[in-house]
């Protein structure tokens, strides 16, 4: 993952109001700590923050007073209605050092006739170089059949990655769809325990017992 550079500005004021002012000033309040250093309290650029924060685990190099350094985002506060970018905790790290981190899973192709893919994890945490975090993790489905699963231990992570998690952890499963008719079946066991008449479809014939023994007395008598 190529590195994005942001210049910072050291903030000498704290709290809701220096805060404010910071947004208002097209800015972005945070916080660089990490490594037994004493955390450092910094102003990013608003837009270019915004557009390095797209990326998950984007590694970024922050300038402050002409020495850059390496960091990664941890935690990220945005406003719930705007979307914007409210704070950002930013930790340290160096070239070569292993961070644990999440990964999102991405899934590629079609897997086979009559199949349902579920798809149990949405991401993985790995444990990787923080100068070599991968963007994603691709598992491809193609032509699966099934009854297949895709365990964790089945995923293929970038050289001097391993995994953070259970290597029996389910990522995928595809199981056989269910046809139409089996639907219908279902749905219609469903009706009937739940008491629900079933629905006459247009066109259907409907017979009416209680007319018909009423007729048939007429015809007698």
């Amino acid at each position: 993952m190529p590195e994005v550079k942001l210049t910072a500005e050291v903030r000498t004021e704290f709290g809701k109001g220096a805060a404010r002012r910071i947004r208002r000033a097209d800015k972005v309040p945070a916080v660089l700590y990490g490594h037994g250093t004493d955390p450092i309290h910094i102003s990013l650029p608003g837009h270019e923050t915004l557009l390095a924060l797209r990326t998950a685990n984007a590694l970024l190099s922050i300038d402050v007073n002409g020495t850059s350094q390496l960091a990664l985002p941890k935690q990220v506060q945005r406003d719930p209605l705007k979307h914007t970018i409210e704070h950002v905790d930013l930790v340290l790290v160096r070239s070569g050092e292993k961070v644990t981190v999440e990964v999102a899973i991405l899934i590629q192709g079609e897997a086979g006739p009559e199949t349902l893919v579920v798809v149990d994890r949405n991401s993985v945490s790995i444990e990787a170089e923080a100068t070599h975090i991968p963007t994603e993790i691709t598992v491809s489905i193609e032509g699966l059949a099934a009854g297949t699963q895709i365990l964790a231990s089945d995923l293929l992570l970038p050289e001097g990655s391993t995994l953070d998690i259970d290597p029996d952890a389910l990522i995928v499963n595809i199981t056989g769809a269910q046809s139409e008719a089996a639907l219908e079946a279902e749905l219609a066991a469903a009706e009937a325990e739940a008491g629900i008449e079933p629905t006459i479809a247009e066109g259907d014939e409907v017979t009416d017992t209680d007319e018909s023994a009423t007729s048939e007395d007429d015809e007698q008598s």
